[in-house]
């Protein structure tokens, strides 16, 4: 089933993103963490694709494998790094040979060592050529794109992030899944400006439950999300308690989804780290609140 169909505020569904495991032994206990959290019914998971493409086959054996033996959706990310446009249109046409409806069209980081994106010869420097060339061709997916609510660190205002995001949507994109964020007050502000310039797909929050404190602190270096100050204070007290920086952490996530909910979201999209525990208990915990 195509992803847009499944957005709707008036029953808004769940979904997990995973990244490729390096080892059989970690696909291995990928899937069964997806069996895990198959009884919360998601409405689609999605894998990621390593930088330059590195992980492009195991991206593709991953959503065939989810889609076919756990039975839930699956939307495969791909992204124009180290690719030409032919060798794009191969991966194109082996998603749609094994019935992936869902792709998620992204620029792509670049590969690790480098500071910049530099296209490949004969590549896509942008998401938005990915997804017209996507439409241009009439492949069937349902296509969606990414999101930055506090603006992606490379654009040097939000307004020019945004109007690269409009240009990905006029594009062709179906629906956008954010970056993560971890003040709602973004996101709204986000979604406000966004359709004050015409951008009316469904924008789905990304919420990243924290499970780690130097791990969080990672992540914040490279996406350049904001932590509440009050939220960084209990993270000092706790920062040596490992349990206890999840509790803090599975505690204000679903404070964050108590409140999208309420508001309206389309759907809540969990990075998970490929782990299922924190994010089994805030969706059920959401689930329990009917």
């Amino acid at each position: 089933m195509k992803i847009r169909n499944r957005l709707n505020p008036s029953h808004p569904c769940f979904s997990f993103e995973f990244f490729p495991p390096k080892s059989e032994e970690g696909v291995t206990a990928l899937l069964t963490t997806l069996e895990e959290l198959a009884p919360l019914e998601p409405g689609f998971v999605s894998v990621t694709y390593g930088a330059g493409g590195s992980t492009r086959d195991r991206t593709l054996e991953l959503v065939t494998r989810i889609k076919r033996q756990v039975g839930v959706e699956a939307m495969a990310h791909l992204t124009c790094v180290g690719h030409t446009k032919q060798e794009l249109a191969e991966i194109l046409e082996r998603l749609s040979a094994a019935k992936i409806e869902n792709v998620l069209a992204l620029r792509g980081d670049p590969p690790k060592g480098e500071k910049t994106f530099v296209p490949a010869e004969g590549g896509f420097r942008f998401a938005s050529e990915l997804i017209s060339f996507i439409r241009e061709r009439d492949y069937p997916f349902c296509v969606g794109g990414a999101a930055y609510p506090e603006g992606h660190l490379e654009n040097p205002s939000r307004e020019v992030d945004l109007r690269n995001l409009k240009a990905k949507v006029d594009a062709g994109l179906d629906f956008v899944i954010t970056q993560l964020f971890f003040d709602n007050a973004f996101y709204f502000d986000f979604v406000e400006r966004a359709r004050r310039v015409g951008i009316n797909v469904p924008i789905v929050p990304g919420i990243m439950p924290i499970t780690n404190y130097e791990q969080v602190n990672r992540f914040i270096r490279l996406c350049g999300a904001t932590l509440p100050m009050r939220l960084v204070l209990q993270l000092e007290k706790v920062k040596e308690n490992p349990e206890a920086v999840m509790q803090l952490g599975v505690a204000h996530a679903t404070v964050q989804c108590i409140e999208l909910l309420n508001r309206g979201v389309p759907g809540i999209h969990f990075y998970t780290l490929n782990r299922s525990p924190a994010t089994r208990m805030i969706v059920s915990a959401l689930r329990a609140r009917g």
